[in-house]
C-alpha cells in the first residue's frame, strides 16, 4: 500500500502512531497504552475532585508530555446538587422492596463501607460540574463526554486549547455535537459496554462519518481485535475507542474474578438493561439483571435513583469477592479477550493483525 492505512487524521490530530483510544479507568493502562504509541482517555466520573488532579499528575509524570484525556459524564437531566440522602428518600417503596428481595434471595452482603457509587458524576450537575472545573483548571489536552451533550463546554475548553470529544449513540445527537463545534464525534454502537444506544456499530459510524465533514469519527462499540480497527476505518472511523479490551490485561486493576469471567465470557453472557443506572447499559449477566429481566420485576427507576438503588448490590457483591454476584461493563467483543496480556503487547498485536487484514484484502505487504 502507497499510504499506511493507520496514520489517520486523528494520529495527526495527537500525533500518536497508532488510531487506538483506550478507555480505562485505570491509570497504568492508560500510561501503558500511551506509552506504546497509541492513545488512553483515563475514565474519571467515579472520582471526588482531588483526585482526579492527583491522577492528572500521576500520568503526566509518566508519559514525557505525551497527549491523553479525562473522561466525565454531564448530565443534564440530573438533579442539580441534591444529597445523597434526599436522592435516596425519593426511591420508591416497590423498587426498593424488590432489591431487598434480590438481595435475600442471593444473600448479597451489605457493602463494608459506605457507597463508592455515590461519587458517581451522573448523580447530581454540582459534582459533575465540581469534576470538570479540575479538567478546566489542569488544561487536560482532551476532554471526552460519556454521557450528555459537551456543547456547554466548547468555549471555556477551547480558549484552552483544550479539545472536546462527544460520545453520542444516535446519528441526530452527532448532527447537535457538530452543529456546535466539537472537535470530535466517538459514535457507539450497540455491541459496547457500559452506556450505549440501541443502533449497531455497522450502522451508526458511517452515518456519522457521512455528515461530519472534516471532523474525526471514531468508532466504538465491540471493537475488540485488529479486524475490528481495519473494518472501522474502512467505514471512514479515524480511529477506535477500546474499553472491554483492557480490562483483562496485566495492567488492569479491576478484581482477578472479573478478568477470569471476562476471559471466559462471550456475546452471549452480556446483559443489555436499564437495571444498573436507569440508562440502557451492557454488563456481565448476574443475579442483578437477570431478577430485573422478570416479568413480575417493577420497572427500573430514571437516573439517577437506579443506580443509587443498584449500588449497594455492585458494592456488597464486590466488597464480598462473590464470582456469583459480581458484574462489570462489558462489551459484545468479549469473547476475544482470551487471555491476560500487557497494554502494550495488546496495541502491537490490534495493530499486526490490522495491517495483516489490509493486506489480505490488497495483495501488498505493508
Amino acid at each position: 500500500m502507497a499510504k499506511d492505512p493507520l496514520r489517520t487524521k486523528f494520529c495527526e490530530m495527537m500525533g500518536i502512531e497508532f488510531p487506538i483510544i483506550a478507555f480505562t479507568h485505570c491509570k497504568d493502562v492508560a500510561v501503558s497504552v500511551i506509552n506504546s504509541g497509541g492513545f488512553a482517555v483515563l475514565g474519571e466520573a467515579m472520582h471526588l475532585p482531588d483526585q482526579i488532579s492527583a491522577d492528572i499528575q500521576w500520568i503526566r509524570d509518566r508519559i514525557d508530555g505525551k497527549p491523553f484525556g479525562i473522561d466525565l459524564v454531564l448530565p443534564a437531566s440530573s438533579p442539580m446538587s441534591e444529597s445523597i440522602d434526599d436522592m435516596i428518600a425519593k426511591i420508591p417503596e416497590r423498587q426498593q422492596k424488590f432489591a431487598d428481595e434480590i438481595a435475600a434471595k442471593y444473600d448479597v452482603p451489605a457493602p463494608k463501607s459506605g457507597h463508592d457509587l455515590h461519587n458517581w458524576g451522573g448523580l447530581n450537575q454540582k459534582m459533575a460540574r465540581d469534576q470538570l472545573d479540575v479538567l478546566l483548571d489542569e488544561k487536560v489536552p482532551l476532554i471526552a463526554s460519556g454521557l450528555g451533550s459537551p456543547a456547554f463546554i466548547l468555549d471555556a475548553a477551547h480558549e484552552r486549547d483544550m479539545l472536546v470529544f462527544g460520545l453520542i449513540g444516535k446519528t441526530r445527537q452527532a448532527k447537535r455535537q457538530l452543529e456546535a463545534g466539537v472537535d470530535g464525534i466517538i459514535a457507539q454502537g450497540y455491541d459496547a459496554a457500559g452506556h450505549t444506544g440501541a443502533m449497531g456499530t455497522f450502522s451508526i459510524v458511517p452515518e456519522v462519518v457521512s455528515i461530519a465533514g472534516d471532523t474525526p469519527v471514531i468508532a466504538a462499540g465491540g471493537i475488540t481485535t485488529g479486524r475490528h480497527l481495519a473494518a472501522a476505518l474502512c467505514l471512514g472511523a479515524s480511529g477506535v475507542w477500546t474499553g472491554t479490551l483492557w480490562l483483562a490485561s496485566r495492567e488492569s486493576d479491576i478484581d482477578m474474578i472479573i478478568k477470569e469471567r471476562l476471559i471466559e465470557s462471550t456475546a452471549d453472557d452480556t446483559d443489555y438493561s436499564t437495571c444498573i443506572s436507569g440508562m440502557t447499559m451492557r454488563v456481565l449477566s448476574c443475579p442483578w439483571t437477570k431478577e430485573w429481566a422478570k416479568p413480575e420485576a417493577p420497572p427500573p427507576l430514571p437516573p439517577p435513583y437506579q443506580m443509587l438503588l443498584s449500588s449497594a448490590y455492585i458494592q456488597g457483591s464486590n466488597d464480598a469477592r462473590r464470582a456469583d454476584l459480581m458484574t462489570e461493563a462489558a462489551g459484545q467483543g468479549v469473547g476475544f479477550v482470551t487471555s491476560m496480556k500487557p497494554a502494550r503487547q495488546i496495541v502491537f498485536d490490534v495493530v499486526e493483525e490490522a495491517l495483516d487484514a489490509f493486506e489480505s484484502l490488497t495483495g501488498e505487504p505493508e
